[in-house]
């Protein structure tokens, strides 16, 4: 039988490389990208617990006026978790993405493969990506603004346009959102190019009452600010109506009586409550006074049917 000779020896610097300094280059750079991760992560984590603990903006931390409205504000703790939440999940997941790709480029680097055709490859697909898919990553961007921009959050009474109502959800794609009637709209972040927050820190009830020309207006604007100071004052509205009322005067004449504008500053999304309680005040008070709001009445004359 013949006998095959094969030479099992090879160079020690050659075998040091393949068995000693090529898998220790490799843990080496995978302890590393583990260590980077680790490290990025926490700091992530350490922000996302500051921000969750943040103040109202405008509002000097750790005030008295700052712990009101924050407490007022519904759900706005929550709102402040859930946004911060989103943003760290989010940072993560683009550090865990760098981190992976530049560990297996340096890993295959380590092993003698080329990289230059990798790179280049990564170039032309994240080009692609990019024209192929502009209305996505646009989405994606508007989502990641609103969210640091704090435009708005989770129970939020937000216009955006075509839709109107209160914010259910807050996507990095899609905002959902349920109008009075109960619809739900789903709009593109990337499609909203303006944003009124109904909702944001404070609010205010701006009432117009219509009275009769005949009626004192001066006296009209002293019973309005008696009425408005009075609600201001009962303790059923002490959390509600967080500044003086002001009675800005005759806003305008219409065709039925004068217009008399009454404002009080509220509570997020308490402008509607105060604005229906203020309202039955000033019906009793005006029926007490004698001052008459103006109706417009609808005369309808039946004729007799021929004999």
């Amino acid at each position: 039988m013949p006998y095959l000779d094969v030479n099992w020896d090879l160079p020690a610097g050659k075998a040091y490389d393949w068995f000693v300094a090529a898998p220790a280059s490799i843990l080496l750079i995978i302890v590393l990208g583990l260590t980077f991760r680790w490290f990025v992560c926490r700091s992530i984590d350490r922000l996302v617990s500051r921000a969750i603990k943040g103040t109202v903006p405008g509002i000097i931390a750790n005030s008295k006026a700052g712990e009101f409205l924050a407490d007022l504000r519904p759900g706005s703790r929550e709102r402040r978790q859930q946004r911060a939440e989103t943003m760290g999940s989010l940072l993560k997941s683009i550090t865990t993405g760098l981190t992976l790709a530049v560990v297996v480029v340096m890993v295959l680097a380590k092993l003698g493969q080329p990289i230059a055709p990798i790179i280049a490859s990564a170039g032309i697909l994240g080009i692609a990506f990019g024209f192929g898919a502009q209305n996505l990553v646009k989405d994606f961007l508007s989502g990641i603004f609103m969210i640091l921009e704090d435009q708005y959050g989770v129970g939020d009474v937000v216009d955006l346009g075509e839709a109107v109502g209160t914010v259910e959800a807050v996507g990095l794609r899609v905002t959902r959102l349920r109008d009075v009637n109960g619809t739900v709209w789903y709009v593109r972040n990337g499609e909203i190019l303006r944003v009124g927050n109904q909702s944001q820190n404070w609010a205010r009830t701006v009432l117009d009452i219509t009275v009769d020309y005949e009626a004192d207006l001066d006296h009209v604007q002293a019973i309005l600010k008696e009425e408005a100071t009075a609600m201001y004052e009962d303790e059923e509205f002490h959390d509600v109506i967080i500044e003086q009322p002001e009675v800005w005067g005759v806003e305008r004449f219409d065709k039925d009586g004068a217009v008399v504008r009454v404002v009080l500053k509220t509570a997020p999304l308490q402008q509607w409550l105060v604005a229906r309680a203020m309202r039955q005040r000033v019906k009793a008070r005006f029926d007490i006074e004698g001052i008459r709001i103006p109706t417009t009445f609808r005369t309808i004359t039946e004729e007799e049917p021929p004999a």
